[in-house]
């Protein structure tokens, strides 16, 4: 008795940077060719990166950060200092090619949450990509009645991707009759002054503060929905409140009430 072989998993393929921006010394973006056939879920991620001089590509995981409609594909990256893969690819250029893996996956999709009426999207640092996409998506404002983007960062210079995104959406001329009233976006620093929130996320979770901005009561299974994706420790805090909350955590093969992702860059 012989036993079939185990089908190979697609080869990377090897997509041009189409362009890149650089927000801070440690924070950049990039967008490069979408592979024929390439498709997702908005809130996936895709295995990236670049060729070793060995021969072999090193790859991490990233979000896509383009709404799944977009021609060419989006991400977004922090800089890690001496980083195997982050400190060569934040050296990339328009013309230079990345490895990408054809095929992505991950739990911060809207299928892994039962349907509710407002969605919040709480993300700190990069965390902020897969919403990014998942902001986007006209369909997301299909299945809720309200969309809440969080960020919180160390600076306010940190926080100019998420408020571009935001902005491009709002203006955008199509989708900006979609989100209009839908979309709300709430930011807060942690290291410097400033006149809006101040303070980790989880703190003004449990301090109100963030309902308050949001004009919204507390958590509750009946109407909020959660996904969370940033630093372990602000997955584990959050999580915690969410259960706290009364929330339960859902996936691809059984929807619940909030979802989390865990795949890092480094």
């Amino acid at each position: 008795m012989t036993t079939a072989p185990r089908p190979k998993a697609p080869a990377p393929l090897g997509e041009t940077v189409l362009s890149v921006k650089h927000y801070t010394d440690s924070l950049f973006s990039f967008r490069t060719a979408r592979p024929a056939g390439f498709r997702f879920r908005s809130g996936e991620f895709a295995m990236l990166g670049l060729m070793q001089e060995s021969g072999k590509p090193l790859l991490r995981a990233y979000s896509i950060a383009s709404p799944n409609w977009d021609d060419a594909l989006e991400f977004y990256s922090i800089k890690v200092p001496n980083g195997p893969l982050t400190s060569r690819l934040a050296k990339i250029v328009p013309g230079d090619e990345i490895i990408l893996k054809p095929r992505p996956t991950g739990t911060l999709v809207a299928d892994a949450l039962i349907p509710g009426g407002t969605l919040w999207l709480v993300s700190t640092g990069t965390g902020i990509a897969p919403f990014a996409s998942i902001v986007r998506d006209p369909e997301i404002y299909e299945r809720f009645d309200r969309i809440i983007l969080t960020q919180t960062c160390r600076t306010r210079a940190e926080l100019q991707y998420g408020n571009d995104i935001v902005a491009e959406t709002l203006n955008h001329e199509l989708l900006g009759e979609i989100v209009a009233g839908k979309l709300a976006h709430i930011t807060s620093v942690t290291r410097e002054p400033t006149g809006g929130l101040a303070g980790r996320v989880t703190n003004l979770i449990e301090s109100g503060a963030l309902f308050d901005a949001a004009g919204t009561p507390p958590w509750s299974p009946e109407r909020d929905r959660v996904m969370i994706c940033g630093s372990a420790a602000m997955i584990a805090d959050t999580k915690a409140l969410c259960e706290r909350a009364g929330l339960t955590e859902g996936s691809n093969a059984k929807p619940g009430l909030f979802v989390v992702e865990k795949a890092f860059v480094g």
